[in-house]
C-alpha cells in the first residue's frame, strides 16, 4: 500500500521504517522536515501536506502522528479540506476522544472516512510492531486493516468500536499503565529501604521469569537499571503529558472509583524532589517505553 504520514517524528519515522520494510511505500511530511536519513530508507519527502496528498492516489490513506491539541485541529482541518470523497483520514496519536468524535463527524460530512488510531508499544513498538485499537467506521477499518496488521505485533490490531473507541481505549489504557509504573516505582523505593543491597537487575531480571508481576515493564526495569546503576545523578523531575488526566475527569463524571489511577497521576505533582527514589524509576520507565526525557541534577 502506498499511504502518507504527516507527523515524522519518533512514532512517524518509526511507523514508516516498519511500513517499508512490509512492502509498503510511504510519503512523508513534517514542518521540520523530513530527515535525509528517513529519504535514504525510502521515504519520498513532500514539501508540504497538500503536496503530499497529491502524491498519492484514491482512495487516499493519510495517517497523522503529530502532538494532541492545536497541532491535531489545524493538521485535520488542513487534510480534510485536500481528500477527497472515499479517502481515509487516521489520528494515530493521542487525543482526546470526543475530540475525535467530533472531527470523525465533520469529516464524514463531507465524504470524509475518519479513524482514531490509539497507539502502543511505544518507539520501539512504532517500529517494530505496535498495538493499535482502531475506533471509528468498520468499512474504513477494512480498508486499511491488513496495512495496520503488517504495522503490527500478531493480534496487536482490533477494531474496537465507533468513532473515538480508539482513543478511548488508548487513554484507558494508560491510566493502567500509569498506575502500574506507580507500583513498580514504590516497590524499588521499598527494596532499597531495606536492609539488603540488591542487585536491582537482577531482582528484575529474575521476576521478569515466571512470576506473577512479568511482563514488558518489568524487563524495562530491569534494562533501565542496567542502563542506570546509579540514579542518585538523576533528577526527580517526571514529564507528564497530561492525558491521563482526561480518564479521572471522566471517572468523576461517572462517578467510577479509580483511587490508583488518580494517585498515579497525583504522584506526578509531588515528583519534583531529585532525590525521591521513586520519581526517578517513574522516570527512567517512561523513558524506556516512550522516549520520555531523564533530567539529571537541578535541571528542573
Amino acid at each position: 500500500m502506498r499511504f502518507g504520514i504527516v507527523g515524522m517524528g519518533r512514532m512517524g519515522s518509526g511507523i514508516a521504517l516498519q511500513a517499508m520494510a512490509r512492502g509498503h511505500s510511504v510519503v512523508g511530511f513534517d514542518v521540520a522536515g523530513v530527515t535525509p536519513k528517513l529519504e535514504d530508507s525510502g521515504v519520498e519527502a513532500a514539501e508540504s501536506i497538500k503536496a503530499l496528498v497529491e502524491r498519492l492516489s484514491p482512495p487516499r490513506f493519510v495517517l497523522l502522528y503529530v502532538p494532541h491539541g492545536d497541532i491535531t485541529e489545524k493538521a485535520v482541518e488542513e487534510i480534510v479540506e485536500l481528500l477527497d470523497l472515499g479517502d481515509i483520514l487516521a489520528d494515530g496519536g493521542n487525543s482526546h476522544w470526543r475530540d475525535s468524535r467530533r472531527r470523525a463527524i465533520a469529516a464524514e460530512e463531507r465524504g470524509i472516512r475518519y479513524l482514531d488510531i490509539g497507539t502502543s508499544g511505544g518507539v520501539e513498538g512504532a517500529r517494530n510492531g505496535a498495538c493499535f485499537m482502531v475506533g471509528g467506521a468498520k468499512d474504513a477499518y477494512h480498508v486499511v486493516e491488513s496495512l495496520l496488521r503488517d504495522l503490527s505485533v500478531a493480534e496487536g490490531t482490533a477494531h474496537v468500536g465507533g468513532p473515538g473507541a480508539g482513543h478511548f481505549a488508548k487513554l484507558i489504557h494508560n491510566a493502567i499503565e500509569f498506575g502500574m509504573v506507580q507500583a513498580i516505582a514504590e516497590g524499588v523505593a521499598l527494596l532499597e529501604s531495606g536492609e539488603y543491597q540488591f542487585d536491582l537487575p537482577a531482582v528484575f531480571h529474575n521476576w521478569a521469569h515466571g512470576s506473577v508481576i512479568r511482563g514488558w515493564l518489568i524487563e524495562l526495569a530491569e534494562r533501565a537499571f542496567r542502563s542506570n546503576p546509579d540514579t542518585d545523578p538523576l533528577s526527580g523531575y517526571v514529564e507528564d503529558t497530561r492525558e491521563v488526566r482526561w480518564a479521572i475527569e471522566h471517572a468523576l463524571e461517572k462517578e467510577i472509583w479509580a483511587p490508583v489511577i488518580t494517585e498515579s497521576e497525583m504522584a506526578f505533582y509531588a515528583y519534583r524532589d531529585r532525590r525521591n527514589v521513586t520519581a526517578k524509576v517513574v522516570a527512567m520507565l517512561r523513558h524506556e517505553y516512550g522516549g520520555h526525557p531523564i533530567h539529571r541534577g537541578e535541571e528542573h
